[in-house]
């Protein structure tokens, strides 16, 4: 059996997969399209900054490197809505001591790297992109775009990290059987920044998750250790608040005194910014079959790129290390069997994150600043209360559980329907006359009983 692994892409996945993998007695050769990031620095302004929870969390501590990442760490509890007046309200994400964590994107990685290099079994190949993957030869080819030295060699496995551009991916597109399509939304998204102030003070509240509901539009902005704001607008791409209504730098001034008043005196950068950072697409990727054979695997982005609206894009990508890990641990070198099983397990999973990211735009755009919306989260945040085991508001089962996406999105569909069939006002009630009265609304089973 294949003890050597030709790994794809060093960004966030591929390094933690090494690490796994290298813990598993394989030999792993990972191949980075970018220069070494510790060494020069390798640019960025298009990738949104990263929110970690329990799933990225739990990836990490099988790897032994979640306390590092942590010490980096800013906890938010909650997300700070801006309303147009700029009047700040604080909606708590869970119940208390729960938060998700902004980590710098680039400083994660280089924890990964580390942690991948400290592996006697793992080497990484840096200014070496894929550019062509030979199905049928299993070769891959390699490129270095600074010298176009270029080689070709056969791989005994090939696990592809690469991302939403995969290159074995493209190569299996056109693959008798192999499914694929990419969802575009129609809006982009552009990076901006708020900078420390005076003495590198935080300008805002650094333990939130800032954002600007506008309904079809909105910014965000999460805390750095820094003291800086990473801001995101996303925007249609046409129509009346679009980035096409955007053609110069008065444009710029006047769209965000108009919408984001509160925000533009933070940003003495905004024009700079806005003309330096590009506007980029935001799309959802759903292929299958995930592999060629017992040779070939998509994993993490590659084979579920997903938009950012959850937060769960790496924290996904993670979690794909650490159930294929515990594969290898049950199956052994029985690549067969444990890439059936990864894909029979992870699809189901990364096709309901994927629709429950795209949701909850809306509701992170809009739904935040309607009154039912607030109305059925305080219901749900009181049964929880009372039943922590029976009733999980989904945000909670997607972002503070292991729980998987598909079973967390099947149980939030029957507590919607259940609410809807006995009414908030009766539920309400219920809650207020106790315990006894809402489980005898709701039919929810005892600890005994249900034990």
């Amino acid at each position: 059996m294949a003890r050597h692994i030709t790994l794809l892409g060093a960004g966030l996945t591929g390094p933690l997969l090494a690490t796994y993998l290298a813990r598993r007695g394989y030999t792993v050769d990972l191949y980075e399209r970018r220069p070494d990031m510790r060494l020069r620095d390798v640019g960025g302004g298009r990738s949104i900054n990263l929110a970690l929870s329990t799933r990225g969390i739990h990836a990490l501590a099988g790897a032994g490197i979640d306390h590092a990442v942590l010490a980096d760490a800013i906890a938010m509890p909650g997300r700070m809505i801006h309303d147009l007046e700029g009047t700040q309200t604080l909606q708590p994400y869970g119940v208390e001591g729960q938060a998700i964590n902004s980590i710098s994107r680039s400083g994660l990685n280089i924890l990964l790297l580390d942690a991948a290099e400290r592996e006697p079994g793992v080497t990484v190949h840096f200014s070496a992109r894929a550019s062509h993957v030979d199905l049928e030869r299993r070769t891959v080819t390699v490129v270095n775009d600074e010298t176009g030295d270029e080689r070709t060699f056969g791989v005994d496995l090939l696990i592809a990290a690469d991302g939403a551009n995969s290159s074995l991916r493209a190569a299996m597109v056109g693959m008798p059987g192999f499914e694929h399509r990419v969802e575009w939304l129609e809006h982009a998204y552009k990076e901006l920044e708020i900078p420390p102030g005076e003495n590198g003070a935080f300008l805002m509240e650094p333990h939130a998750l800032h954002i600007w509901p506008r309904h079809d539009f909105m910014m965000i902005a999460l805390p750095n250790p820094n003291a800086t704001f990473t801001c995101t607008l996303f925007a249609p791409y046409a129509g009346e608040n679009g980035f096409d209504t955007i053609a110069g730098d008065a444009d710029v001034h006047a769209y965000f005194e108009r919408h984001f008043s509160d925000a533009l005196p933070l940003m003495p950068t905004l024009i700079e910014d806005w003309n330096h950072n590009p506007t980029s697409q935001l799309g959802t990727v759903f292929c299958g079959p995930w592999n060629v054979g017992d040779w070939a695997l998509l994993i993490g982005d590659a084979a579920h790129a997903i938009v950012p609206f959850y937060g769960q894009g790496m924290n996904c990508c993670f979690e794909d290390c650490s159930v294929l890990d515990g594969l290898l641990a049950e199956h052994g070198d029985d690549w067969q069997t444990v890439i059936d099983r990864f894909y029979e397990l992870r699809k189901p999973n990364s096709d309901a994150i994927a629709r429950l990211a795209v949701a909850n735009f809306l509701e992170m755009r809009s739904k935040v600043v309607d009154p039912l919306f607030q109305r059925k989260r305080k219901i749900e945040a009181a049964l929880h209360a009372m039943f922590p085991d029976r009733w999980i508001p989904l945000y909670t089962m997607v972002t503070f559980t292991t729980i998987g996406y598909a079973d967390a999105l099947r149980r939030s569909r029957e507590q919607d329907e259940l609410l809807d069939r006995v009414g908030l006002e009766n539920v309400e009630q219920a809650i207020a006359a106790g315990r006894d009265a809402a489980r005898a609304l709701l039919g929810i089973a005892s600890e005994q009983a249900a034990a």
